[in-house]
């Protein structure tokens, strides 16, 4: 969008009708010891053709590679109708709507992916989204401690085999809440041991299902516990399991409580790590505790349909200090891509997609643990995603496959080095829909000679 620059006269007239005395003045609820005069590590522009050529070099890297790729960003197939009506203008420039009688367009899209939603988790309400998974498990973290009423002690248990990113976003947003944050330990199969689960009495329980390691969590015991002791459940899951696994609303006898992720396989690139857009969903008695918006389908006096802006909690917009969150703008041109991937994809689209990526991913896994010195890190079924150790260090092994145009996956000793043993030789490798019979031998194939080739070496 153009810069619209104000002249000094504009600025001095604007100052003078609101009654500031300078635009310093409209920040002074800022802490001085925060502010940056200067943007010293702001690089100096370039002119559009020098910058358009800089992108273009940097997309021509990402060209050619067959992605193993995953940790909460898959490279799923993305129908190309879902960005030619995203990128329309009606959606493309449009902004977040805040008055009930606009933008009916924007709302029906809202309402249709909140439908969406809370059909596919099992849950009741959906909110219009927020900006990403990471800071929608610290919205759900809030959302329990705040609504739960028969448990007022502050603390959260968060599964160890939650993804680190997401534990490390929640706790830099509700560290200064009086929040105390403490950990369900992980067993050796890489999933919560439910037999140890200690005597604890939590306001909340945070599970993600299939957890970092691709595995599946006990979550049905694990539900359970946590209401046997007047806990809120926090379902993280993967949207596409979704059409394989029970949905959160039917974990145990109650099901869980509140439900957040991140909607990344629906219909967004990985786009180097983002944006995204984060979903929250939750039963109807936690409703007025849910950040941003929700968006209400209502008939006017002529008995026209017509959507609306049914429940948002306006202190986020005029007084943040009382707010339940400062999370008010919706990630809207996303949901938008994602409210049309579900609308083109169906429940059976999504249900096949879901169980190709899990079908590769066996086979794939299968290849790989048949080769000398590899072996699975963990036992036990997984989705679409699993942890294997190599006998080497797994950072290597990625640097080398990368010179056969191979994506091979994360090191995870970039993100549980202290809860794994050995992380260095860990790896995790994501196989979705898009991998090729050919891909998924190669890729075998080319491990096979980098490890023979290294071992060698030793």
């Amino acid at each position: 969008m153009p810069f619209i620059p104000h002249t000094q006269a504009d600025v001095e007239a604007m100052l003078q009708q609101i009654g500031a005395d300078s635009i310093d003045a409209l920040f002074d609820e800022i802490p001085a010891r925060l502010t940056n005069g200067r943007l010293d590590k702001v690089p100096e522009g370039m002119s559009e053709l020098a910058m358009l050529e800089l992108m273009q070099a940097r997309a021509d890297k990402d060209n050619g590679y067959a992605c193993f790729l995953g940790a909460g960003s898959y490279d799923h197939h993305i129908p190309a109708a879902v960005w030619d009506l995203t990128a329309r203008g009606e959606f493309y420039t449009a902004y977040t709507p805040y008055q009930a009688e606009a933008s009916q367009g924007t709302l029906q899209l809202i309402f249709e992916y909140q439908t969406m939603m809370a059909s596919l988790t099992g849950m009741e309400v959906s909110n219009a989204s927020v900006y990403d998974g990471a800071s929608g498990m610290a919205e759900a973290v809030l959302m329990a401690v705040r609504a739960n009423k028969k448990n007022k002690s502050g603390a959260v248990l968060t599964a160890q085999s939650v993804h680190p990113h997401y534990r490390e976003t929640t706790r830099n947003i509700v560290a200064h809440q009086g929040i105390e944050l403490a950990e369900l330990a992980m067993d050796d199969s890489g999933i919560v041991d439910v037999d140890d689960l200690g005597d604890v009495q939590p306001a909340a329980v945070v599970v993600q299902h299939p957890n970092f390691f691709g595995r599946l969590e006990a979550v049905d015991a694990l539900t359970d516990w946590a209401h046997a002791n007047d806990a809120l459940v926090i379902a993280v899951v993967n949207p596409t399991s979704l059409a394989l696994l029970k949905s959160p609303g039917q974990w145990g006898a109650e099901g869980a409580d509140i439900v957040c992720g991140d909607g990344q396989p629906f219909g967004v690139p990985m786009a180097s790590g983002g944006p995204s857009f984060g979903f929250i969903c939750c039963k109807q008695q936690f409703v007025r505790q849910m950040p941003g918006r929700i968006i209400g389908r209502t008939e006017d006096l002529e008995g026209k349909v017509g959507y609306t802006l049914t429940l948002q909690a306006r202190e986020q917009h005029i007084r943040r200090g009382k707010a339940t969150s400062n999370i008010c703008t919706n990630q809207g041109l996303l949901v938008t891509a994602g409210t049309i991937y579900m609308s083109l994809m169906g429940p059976q689209g999504i249900r096949e997609t879901a169980l190709t990526c899990h079908d590769k991913a066996n086979r794939l896994c299968e290849k790989l643990v048949a080769l000398p010195g590899v072996e699975a890190l963990f036992d036990g079924p997984t989705f679409h995603e699993f942890a294997i150790r190599l006998p080497v260090p797994a950072s290597l092994v990625i640097e080398r496959m990368i010179e056969s145009h191979i994506l091979a996956g994360i090191a995870l000793n970039d993100f549980v080095a202290d809860r794994v043993d050995h992380a260095e030789t860990a790896l995790l490798v994501a196989v979705t829909e898009k991998r090729t019979e050919l891909e998924i031998d190669a890729y075998a194939g080319v491990m096979a000679k980098v490890l023979k080739d290294m071992t060698k070496r030793v």
